[in-house]
């Protein structure tokens, strides 16, 4: 087994929450110990790490239909320093806040988020063309950095999706749109954003129905009529909360945002300050919620996709060989019926002489025939890696399980379905798992964390 080297990601990671965050910084070496057994496996090159699959900022998104509102809502929300650079919405853009010490709002291009691994998008280019080619060059207009000195970005991102009509109008957006609300720690969804008829607003209640939780969305009541009495405020509150029941939306919670100037602390922003308190411990539970995914998906996922594929390439080849096997016989057959060649292939000398000829013959022909199909099926795969939404390359572990021996050899499982394998999945499922509990604890009086607790690797002996 070839040693993976550490990725300078990971490195930088666990040297940062090495200080305030221990479960983090554990939580970065089993991501390193399960990019080793995707490394073993040929899913992961060399340079690569599963860490990257999530952001590890604490990440705090925007969806809504309304350019104004959602312009006015940014300029309170971000404070000061986005009233004075006067921040524009862009309808047609994933826009990410990223807090920076300058005075000045600095504004840079998509490919910025591209190719920055500490930034969410990184490598989205790459996903964006195996879903629509011809898309991925073109992420500058999909995707902006801005670069605001506001205090509520601190250790923190906000990102802000162009307006609801534009995501409908185009599937790359949908696709987009999607990967923000599962990257999201919190979501600030406009409601009126509901009363739109589009295939965006039924992924939209299928991505929130499926991440549903009383802790990540925030339901925002817009063009709400300041000189409204509480008990109407209520009344408002309640029949929007019924109004998303209905359509299955049955977490999450509501406030009511006007645009009130002249108050120091506008009480929808007091509410959404009391939720930000928290969010890195969403983002921790977010993470560790990534990696017992990738841990399982490999187990539950990528392996029986490349296990299906090996048994239906297995299937074709020895479908091919028999044939070929079978013109042999049938030349045989003619062969003895002309000439009557059964007493040379009955010699105890010529008969066995005539069997390896026939194997020195099959064997390289099943190889070939066998590397023929095979191209097929990387293509296949490569396919089924899209259309899966996996980083993890099928096609390479595929092609690591054609030896000679898993060729020539009644042997149709791939290289990681196996005891060995399964063990090493099982026992950083363990650890990922003892990470929450973990985690769990630090809200207890009774227990605190202690790093050493966890279990050792034992492929690593330098633990």
């Amino acid at each position: 087994m070839t040693e993976k080297a550490i990725s300078k990601h990971l490195s930088n990671l666990e040297k940062q929450f090495a200080a305030n965050n221990s479960v983090l910084q554990q939580a970065t070496k089993i991501f390193h110990d399960l990019d080793q057994v995707e490394y073993d496996l040929g899913l992961l090159d060399q340079d690569e790490t599963t860490a990257r699959k999530s952001s590890w900022w604490p990440i705090v998104s925007l969806i809504s239909d309304d350019s104004l509102a959602k312009t006015t809502f940014l300029n309170q929300f971000l404070g000061s320093a986005a009233q004075a650079a006067n921040v524009h919405s862009a309808s047609h853009k994933f826009t990410v806040f990223q807090h920076t010490p300058q005075a000045t709002l600095a504004t840079l291009p998509g490919s910025a988020l591209d190719v920055d691994h500490r930034l969410p998008f990184y490598n989205i280019s790459h996903k964006i063309e195996q879903f629509s080619a011809g898309e991925g060059s073109k992420i500058n207009s999909y995707l902006e950095l801005k670069t605001l000195n506001s205090p509520r970005l601190r250790n923190r991102l906000l990102i802000e999706t162009p307006d609801f009509n534009s995501i409908a109008q185009h599937p790359v957006r949908l696709l987009l749109n999607q990967q923000v609300i599962e990257m999201s720690d919190l979501v600030l969804v406009f409601t009126s954003v509901f009363e739109s008829d589009s295939i965006a607003k039924t992924q939209l209640i299928e991505h929130i129905i499926a991440h549903q939780d009383a802790n990540k969305f925030i339901y925002i009541i817009d063009h709400i009529d300041i000189t409204l009495t509480p008990e109407r405020i209520q009344t408002s509150i309640a029949s929007w909360k019924k109004r998303l029941a209905g359509l299955g939306l049955n977490t999450g919670q509501f406030i009511i945002f006007a645009n009130i100037q002249g108050l120091l602390q506008n009480p929808a922003l007091v509410e959404i300050d009391e939720r930000l308190v928290n969010i890195d411990n969403d983002r921790s539970y977010r993470v560790l919620h990534t990696l017992e995914k990738g841990i399982r998906d490999v187990h539950d996922v990528v392996i029986p996709e490349v296990s299906s594929a090996l048994k239906r390439w297995k299937e074709r080849c020895n479908f091919s060989t028999l044939i070929i096997l079978g013109l042999i016989i049938s030349i045989l057959l003619f062969a003895e019926i002309s000439m009557g060649i059964l007493d040379l292939l009955i010699d105890p000398i010529i008969g066995p002489l005539a069997l390896l000829g026939l194997l020195a013959v099959l064997i390289p022909l099943h190889i070939v025939i066998s590397k023929m199909h095979a191209k097929s099926f990387v293509k296949e795969l490569y396919a089924r890696q899209k259309a899966l939404h996996l980083s993890e390359n099928l096609a390479a572990m595929f092609e690591k399980s054609l030896s000679f021996w898993r060729i020539v050899l009644p042997i149709n499982e791939p290289v990681g379905n196996s005891k060995k394998y399964r063990t090493r999945l099982r026992l950083l499922n363990e650890r990922s798992k003892n990470l929450v509990q973990a985690l769990n604890d630090n809200f207890s009086a009774d227990t605190r964390y202690e790093p050493e607790t966890l279990p050792l690797n034992p492929y690593n002996s330098d633990e």
